[in-house]
C-alpha cells in the first residue's frame, strides 16, 4: 500500500482544514487514479464491436477535423 506523508493543517479553532501532500506522493496519487478510471473504462466497453485498423484509422482522423 503506498504510503503516504501528510501535514495536517489547522485554523485559528484547532479545526483541520486541509491536508498536504508532498508533490511526489501526489503524483503517484494521480497516476493510480488514471490508472482506475482506464481499467473502469475499459471493462465498460469490452463487449463493444471492435473496429478494423482501417476503421478506427477513418476514425481517428474524422476527430481531428
Amino acid at each position: 500500500m503506498l504510503e503516504i506523508k501528510k501535514l495536517n493543517v489547522y485554523d485559528d479553532n484547532h479545526n483541520q482544514i486541509a491536508v498536504q501532500i508532498p508533490v511526489d506522493d501526489y503524483l503517484k496519487l494521480e497516476e493510480i487514479i488514471e490508472n482506475y478510471g482506464l481499467a473502469k473504462l475499459m471493462d465498460e466497453v469490452k463487449d463493444d464491436d471492435l473496429l478494423t485498423f482501417t476503421e478506427a484509422e477513418t476514425y481517428y482522423q474524422n476527430l481531428k477535423k
